[in-house]
């Protein structure tokens, strides 16, 4: 696996140039989670986003009764974590791997060395972050709306 391959795909790294994405590459951590295994829980304190490699994993949220609820199912080269990056809040969901998967995790402190040496590109990261969430909002909205009707 080479993990620069994966950083250039991903819709996050968009508009990075070749230095900005191999520093980031770099500086991704490399995890391994076997089928069912947690990445992080609903509610404990966020400091990384992942990228996903290989595999899938599920999103789940707790309903009013407090059954996990399957929100969504992520592949390669999704990723997921970024809100906490953003606001330093909660995990809003647990993610669960759902097959063995390899995920690369990038942590605020991986980002901020990241900012130090590439300002520009770390803004790109930022804004394509804001512009992920800002689709994922209006797609929410969209499955409400049509529930409603």
């Amino acid at each position: 696996m080479e993990k620069l391959a994966v950083i250039s795909s991903s819709p996050l790294f968009e508009m990075l140039s070749s230095t900005e994405l191999a520093h980031l590459a770099e500086l991704a951590e490399q995890r391994r989670y076997a089928s069912g295994d947690i990445v992080f829980e609903e509610g404990a304190l966020g400091d990384s986003l992942y990228v996903i490699v290989r595999g899938e994993v599920e999103v789940l949220r707790r309903d009013g009764g407090g059954e996990p609820r399957v929100l969504t199912v992520l592949t390669a080269p999704d990723f997921f974590g970024e809100m906490s990056l953003l606001d330093k809040e909660y995990r809003s969901a647990t993610v669960r791997a759902r097959s063995e998967a390899v995920l690369l995790r990038l942590t605020t402190q991986h980002l901020a060395t990241f900012r130090q040496t590439h300002r520009e590109g770390f803004t790109f990261v930022v804004i394509n972050i804001a512009r992920i969430l800002s689709a994922r909002v209006r797609e929410a909205n969209a499955r409400l709306a049509a529930r409603q009707a």
